[in-house]
């Protein structure tokens, strides 16, 4: 017999589902795909600067890299309240990239943008979601099969 997950385990005939938070699923695709840009801004900066000492071309990769790393995390820390203001430091930071590789800035801004929308559109929808929800559990407590 094939091994069950612990949510398969406690599950119920008639548990209802958690509820998502899109506010969540927004943000961490948009930093995921951050980190797909910063790693080619990193590749970038790298060939701009190959021809420089050995130490610059490392501080490039550590630099870059450490980065990536920060915006493959932050989507685990979203739950906790301080999540979306890392969140945003990082945009700050991905804005900055734009004095090594000046395209960045239009690129940085551009998501800067798509974050800020993302947790502001995210909190509206889930907040909508939850009226929704409260709505449909008064509608089924009124009405029983």
């Amino acid at each position: 017999m094939a091994k069950m997950t612990r949510s398969q385990r406690e599950w119920r005939p008639g548990q209802k589902k958690p509820a998502r938070s899109i506010k969540v699923m927004f943000t961490s695709m948009v930093l995921s795909l951050e980190a797909l840009v910063a790693f080619f801004a990193t590749l970038a900066i790298f060939g701009h600067n190959f021809n420089e000492p050995t130490s610059t071309r490392i501080l490039i990769w550590v630099l870059g890299l450490l980065l990536v790393v920060a915006f493959i995390v932050t989507p685990v820390f979203l739950k906790k309240s301080w999540g979306y203001t890392f969140g945003y430091v990082l945009q700050v930071l991905l804005l900055l990239v734009g004095f090594a590789l000046p395209s960045m800035f239009f690129v940085g801004a551009a998501f800067a943008i798509a974050y800020w929308f993302a947790v502001t559109r995210g909190a509206r929808l889930d907040a909508e979601n939850a009226v929704r929800a409260k709505e449909q559990a008064e509608w089924e407590k009124a009405n029983p099969l």
